[in-house]
């Protein structure tokens, strides 16, 4: 990978590049006019990280650029502020002020309704294990403007970590989250978003352990969720209720530690 800047950039965004690959580890190449194509071609690197003044973005190989944009989450924003519901905040009971892990975090979609719900008082941890993703969702969450000004309130209030839940989960304290939620990469894409592909070649696909569920009951202090197909076995597996299910097959399972503890 390399990274490089949009065309004309200001010494603002050049510091960005540089700043950015050094974190990644990486060339920075200024950009003097070449095409993306053309320096794939002439540095013989496949992923080209395009630094721009209000985003950045992933650049493979004959594929559609990787960039921020908060998918379904400000669509599920604007419903709720016209009184509609949505089944995640239904299911995780979360609540103004709770603090919520989420494990898997992606594109942050879930994550921007979470920090939306919990409001200022609350506190989201967004963990993303592939650096990269990391990186450009981070970098997308402290520039994108959605015309909501609670949405981007809670764009900026969320903070992304990177970090497998695997390594982060065991070293926090007991009872140090509210709500633990996991939404691992489906085997089969329930919906065929053609802007999810850059994200599903890029994200960590490995499985959800029954070690890291016990972690997760550990660190909640109200509940585990866990979003994956309905169909996929893992609810049953690893000890989740089944709690709401849709007509797409997303489904959403529940481990209530409080009940846990108190049984």
């Amino acid at each position: 990978m390399i990274v490089t800047t949009s065309q004309r950039p200001s010494e603002e965004t050049v510091e960005r590049a540089v700043r950015l690959a050094a974190e990644l580890g990486v060339v920075r190449v200024a950009r003097e006019g070449r095409t993306i194509r053309s320096l794939q071609t002439t540095t013989d690197d496949r992923e080209v990280l395009v630094v721009g003044p209000q985003d950045i973005r992933l650049h493979g190989e004959d594929e559609q650029p990787f960039y921020f944009h908060p998918s379904m989450a400000l669509v599920r924003i604007k419903g709720l502020l016209a009184g509609g519901r949505d089944s995640l905040l239904e299911v995780s009971g979360v609540k103004p002020g709770d603090t919520v892990i989420d494990c898997t975090a992606g594109l942050c979609a879930d994550s921007l309704v979470f920090s939306w719900a919990a409001g200022a008082a609350g506190k989201v941890v967004a963990l993303e294990a592939v650096q990269t993703v990391h990186v450009v969702v981070r970098e997308g969450l402290k520039t994108y403007e959605t015309g909501l000004q609670d949405a981007d309130q809670a764009l900026r209030a969320i903070e992304a970590v990177h970090a497998s839940c695997e390594e982060w989960l065991p070293g926090l304290p007991d009872d140090s989250a509210d709500i633990v939620y996991f939404d691992p990469m489906f085997e089969k894409p329930v919906i065929a978003s053609s802007s999810l592909v850059p994200l599903r070649t890029r994200a960590f696909h490995g499985p959800l352990t029954p070690e890291t569920v016990r972690e997760a009951k550990r660190v909640a202090r109200r509940r585990v969720v866990l979003k994956d197909h309905r169909d996929s076995g893992r609810f049953e597996q690893l000890g989740f209720r089944l709690a709401k299910s849709s007509s797409s097959a997303v489904a959403y399972g529940v481990i209530d530690v409080e009940s846990c503890r108190r049984g």
